[in-house]
């Protein structure tokens, strides 16, 4: 088999190519059931240990506390930005952290629910940075504090996660991580929820993982759909409804991999997280000495998943970003348009992609440069 291409997409994105090739294997028959995963009942006994250890897994690698539930949902993090809201807010005030588009989506669709306040904007500032925690204006009362961990679309990341207590707030901290979920471990003492849609470093589209601690369960609003009632959902292991069963045995694969997963001498998450330090490392140092490209992020809060990036001032033509585009393809490395939203180029490095080809993009890089610059 030749070597696949390298894709670079930001979602649907990369999977393992060992576990596809799991995948491909256990198509017809899974294990000896004489089925195929996508045909069996989610309450038999085949499906149930699939969910079992793919739930007993992810805890394992991010090290989630025994006092908070692991939820198997639907709906993608679109859909969160309502069942959030629906769930959390009682209807009163919720704080949000805006530093791209995400946390800004997010922002606008609970207001349908809840009494929103933008206690931090990261494009007031025009820096492309992360506005310091000591200048968020936090309410008294509010319900929970929202922010995106990691923004997809504009390449911001937060490295650490803030202390709310430390800057005199009580209340859950919210994250969307969906694109950087699993590169880097977690700090649960500063969460209240998380979650995320798996199609970004997990999994395919259809799962959507909710990690929320117990003491918030049971604050649904009278109107949230019972199917999305975070309480009613971990009474019924994610089984109150039919969930996306093959979305969570290809996840299970995913995670199975990344626990046997090497790297410089460790394993697992540490070894992943240390790859992606490596691989993002290798991305920036090039578009930094480059005469031609720009990433235009501050250098504090850059993402290692996703890395947007530009032509540099007279070089920024149609013509040069569809040529840039059109080499990168008959290179086999795919999918590099930016975002519609915010144009250019745009490198998503998540945990399936090899050391190798980011080591591809930028010799590609160079040439173009040179050849263009």
């Amino acid at each position: 088999m030749t070597r696949r291409p390298f894709n670079f997409s930001a979602g649907p994105a990369a999977l393992p190519e060992e576990v596809l090739q799991q995948v491909a294997r256990e198509m017809l028959d899974w294990h000896g059931s004489g089925m195929s995963v996508m045909e069996m009942s989610h309450r038999g006994k085949e499906f149930i240990a699939i969910c079992e250890q793919a739930e007993a897994d992810l805890r394992e690698l991010l090290a989630v506390p025994s006092h908070f539930r692991i939820l198997f949902m639907q709906g993608g993090g679109l859909a969160e930005n309502a069942i959030v809201p629906l769930n959390l807010s009682r209807g009163g005030q919720v704080d949000f952290v805006v530093t791209g588009s995400w946390s800004r989506k997010s922002a606008q669709e609970a207001r349908r629910y809840a009494d929103v306040h933008i206690a931090a904007d990261a494009s007031l500032s025009g820096a492309g940075a992360i506005p310091s925690p000591a200048s968020w204006t936090l309410r008294p009362g509010t319900s929970y504090v929202h922010l995106c961990s990691n923004e997809t679309i504009d390449g911001l990341e937060f490295h650490a996660l803030p202390d709310l207590r430390a800057l005199g707030c009580d209340a859950p901290l919210v994250i969307d991580f969906s694109s950087h979920v699993l590169s880097r471990p977690v700090d649960w003492s500063r969460v209240g929820l998380a979650f995320g849609g798996a199609q970004k470093n997990i999994g395919p589209a259809g799962l959507t993982l909710v990690i929320v601690r117990e003491d918030l369960l049971g604050r649904a609003l009278p109107i949230c759909p019972s199917a999305f009632d975070y309480k009613t959902v971990a009474e019924a292991q994610s089984m109150y409804n039919t969930p996306p069963t093959f979305s969570i045995y290809v996840a299970g694969l995913v995670f199975q991999w990344l626990k046997r997963f090497e790297y410089g001498g460790q394993r697992g998450l540490a070894a992943i997280e240390q790859r992606n330090l490596d691989k993002a490392t290798l991305l920036y140092d090039a578009l930094d000495r480059s005469a031609v490209f720009e990433n235009r992020v501050a250098r504090e809060c850059r993402s290692r998943m996703n890395v947007p990036f530009f032509l540099r001032g007279a070089h920024d033509t149609p013509a040069l970003h569809q040529a840039f585009l059109d080499e990168a393809r008959d290179r086999q490395l795919l999918q590099l348009k930016g975002h519609k939203s915010v144009g250019g180029m745009r490198a998503s490095i998540y945990n399936a992609m090899s050391l190798d080809g980011v080591h591809a993009l930028v010799d590609f890089l160079k040439d173009f440069e040179t050849r263009h610059g």
